[in-house]
């Protein structure tokens, strides 16, 4: 679907109206593509916490140009004399990150402003700004628990003030969760996060380890996985599918019989397996099992993609529209989770993604079905990780935004605008962007991230 606006406001006539009028400004995005460096330009790691090392190693693995801010001559950088640098973007970075984990105090929160403020113009276009810290639930004293919570409000100020398609994360790394934290750090310095932003990341020392970093490409890393997607057969769903077979795995195509056509083009541009299924039937637990018995013998990542929505408002709403969105965004997940679970079927390093979406966050007028059921998938996430974390098992969940779908396309013109530039970034987000983040999740590299929820929405202006 086409931005009219964005494609304007890029022209030499929008820029001088935009500007001239205060007018939302939607950047190019730095999206992913085969072959691309995860960094568009040099990184200056702050900071001395316990992370510092562990980040500088994952950077040397990225082959980045690491600078440090030079404490002698605030506003300056300590240059490596070998490294070489392209004169556009000279005095530039790619990204800023900070090791916030010494920050034990309020008062220590100085060390983010003396860090960020110098370097708050020095960005590249689509910049990356990552903030790490220590859990606050596992701070050593209150006043540490205190000053790390506070690093919440700081990075999403800041995705909100950089622009130019620049994204702000925290990530927290529990302590003993060091050599888990390679993944999170290369998905939120790529392109694949380009519509990601203002995002609280945890990565947890829990549960069995069950990758080593070092057996697997990470351009493909999911050989030899299955993964089931359901409501693959257009749009987000099509997307999830093309996203995890270009990084390697077999994939099982799910979706409603009356999509038969679509799914069977889908599954044929990705290689894989069509199957259909109305996953609300009372036996589509036991039929999906079957279907994996018969063909693989186990599922290695499942993605609860499929949904619908019955807008009404509460008042306006039939028992049918509540309880057909219910049945298939929430109950339909809970119940093949059940049973692949209680089959044995997904394995030590499985992956169990859902979709939400920040409706289930924030809400919306005439969507209390939808938002019901969205919010319960946040509550399946959470409820789950603890309990699949001894299994090596890991859960998580997306909550898009606005994204360009048939469905918002849809939508009348005001509404559909308003979705578009309610954000940090001005734009509405791609399938492709929601995929990439549940890429991510399902990476062998993830295996410390459970019990996360990741907003999808460019940090909209709604909700959390």
């Amino acid at each position: 679907m086409t931005d009219r606006y964005a494609r304007f406001a890029a022209s030499n006539a929008g820029r001088v109206l935009v500007k001239r009028l205060g007018l939302p400004d939607p950047p190019r995005l730095r999206r992913y593509h085969t072959g691309a460096r995860e960094l568009a330009g040099a990184v200056l790691l702050g900071g001395g916490g316990r992370l510092t090392d562990p980040i500088a190693s994952i950077l040397a693995g990225l082959d980045a140009d690491v600078r440090r801010p030079n404490v002698t001559a605030p506003g300056s950088v300590e240059v490596d004399p070998d490294a070489t640098v392209e004169p556009a973007l000279a005095g530039r970075f790619g990204a800023l990150i900070f090791d916030a984990t010494e920050v034990k105090s309020s008062e220590a929160l100085i060390e983010l402003y003396e860090f960020f403020q110098p370097y708050a113009r020095s960005l590249v276009e689509c910049g990356r700004v990552i903030v790490l810290g220590t859990p606050p639930e596992l701070a050593e004293s209150p006043a540490e628990a205190i000053a790390q919570r506070a690093l919440e409000g700081f990075t999403r100020s800041v995705g909100k003030e950089f622009g130019h398609g620049t994204t702000a994360q925290l990530v927290y790394v529990a302590p003993g969760a060091e050599s888990r934290l390679e993944s999170t750090l290369r998905f939120l310095l790529s392109g694949k996060s380009a519509y990601v932003s203002g995002q609280v990341v945890r990565v947890g020392a829990a549960g069995k380890p069950t990758t080593d970093v070092t057996m697997w490409n990470w351009d493909q890393p999911l050989v030899g996985k299955i993964a089931l997607v359901t409501g693959a057969a257009r749009s987000i769903g099509a997307s999830i599918a093309g996203v995890l077979k270009r990084d390697a795995a077999t994939v099982v195509c799910l979706d409603v019989p009356s999509s038969g056509d679509a799914l069977g083009r889908v599954t044929n541009d990705v290689g894989g397996t069509a199957f259909q299924l109305d996953l609300t039937a009372p036996d589509a637990p036991e039929r999906v099992i079957d279907f994996l018995r018969e063909r693989y013998g186990r599922v290695d990542i499942v993605v609860h993609n499929a949904g619908i929505t019955r807008d009404k408002t509460l008042a306006n709403m039939s028992d049918a529209m509540w309880s057909t969105v219910i049945a298939v965004n929430l109950i339909a997940p809970q119940r093949v989770n059940d049973a692949l679970l209680a089959a044995d079927f997904i394995p030590a390093g499985g992956r169990i993604i859902g979709v939400s979406s920040v409706s289930g966050i924030a809400g919306y007028r005439g969507q209390t079905n939808y938002s019901t059921s969205k919010a319960g998938v946040i509550g399946l996430v959470l409820a789950s990780a603890p309990v699949l974390a001894a299994k090596g098992i890991t859960v998580n969940a997306v909550a898009p935004g606005f994204i360009e779908t048939a469905m918002t396309a849809k939508m009348p013109m005001m509404f559909r605008e308003a979705g578009r530039r309610i954000n940090s970034l001005a734009q509405g987000g791609q399938p492709i962007d929601v995929a990439e983040t549940i890429a991510w999740f399902a990476s062998p590299g993830s295996d410390g991230v459970t019990g996360n929820v990741v907003r999808v929405c460019g940090q909209s202006l709604m909700g959390a």
